[in-house]
């Protein structure tokens, strides 16, 4: 059926949102899960050092924070999604409701370790996206001064994957100089950031958690499942 005065436009297909819809009538009293990524295998890592704080702060905020162990991943394509390691990563982000995106900043970009995590992600597992609607927030470590390259990359990276990216990011300067021998972080105005951006994230984490499948659905895939459909049952009916 089309609109008189909008005649590109599906009536079928298209809804009002919803207000009611985003008040769901129950919610989800488990922790918010929350899976971490990170994007160094030195010894000393301090995107991994970072990471690690990050989970204490999630756990405190009342998360239940999983991190992911990137060493022994092998580069996309070139080992079979049977791969240990990459069935590992997959359950946490089918597993997971956010995730946290750490990388140094390496020559202006993100790692390639961190990048072939994201790699290994499938856009969709039949029909259903791993990562469509979750939250992310996104944090960067820098050798030097305060640089945001890893995380504008991030952050287009996490809108292709249709994840729910907060405001709040984080980028720690001179990584070095703000962890303690013992790998924990220095008290700093880098330490607060970091403390605002899982607060912030474990708040959209809560507030969309419940609603995300309204939240990402969209009429041109209803209509494109409504033209789908409807080819199916002419093609039985000839």
């Amino acid at each position: 059926m089309q609109s008189t005065d909008l005649p590109n436009l599906d009536e079928q297909s298209f809804e009002t949102p919803d207000l009611t819809r985003l008040q769901p009538a129950q919610r989800a009293t488990h922790a918010p899960r929350i899976l971490l990524l990170y994007g160094s295998a030195r010894e000393r890592s301090y995107s991994r050092l970072l990471t690690e704080e990050a989970a204490r702060l999630l756990r405190k905020l009342g998360a239940e924070p999983r991190i992911f162990d990137p060493r022994g991943l092998p580069l996309p394509d070139d080992a079979p999604e049977s791969h240990p390691k990459v069935q590992e990563l997959r359950e946490l982000v089918q597993w997971s409701e956010g995730m946290v995106w750490t990388s140094p900043e390496r020559h202006g970009a993100m790692t390639s370790i961190l990048k072939a995590q994201i790699d290994w992600i499938p856009l969709s597992v039949g029909a259903v996206r791993p990562t469509q609607g979750k939250t992310l927030a996104v944090m960067q470590v820098s050798g030097g001064s305060q640089s945001f390259n890893a995380l504008n990359q991030m952050r287009v990276l996490g809108r292709w994957m249709r994840l729910i990216t907060i405001p709040n990011q984080s980028s720690v300067a001179k990584a070095f100089l703000e962890f303690d021998e013992a790998g924990r972080m220095k008290p700093s105005a880098y330490y607060e950031r970091v403390v605002d951006v899982m607060e912030e994230l474990v708040k959209f984490t809560l507030l969309t958690r419940d609603t995300a499948d309204y939240l990402v659905d969209r009429y041109s895939e209803r209509r494109e499942s409504a033209e789908a459909l409807s080819q199916r049952v002419n093609q039985r009916s000839i």
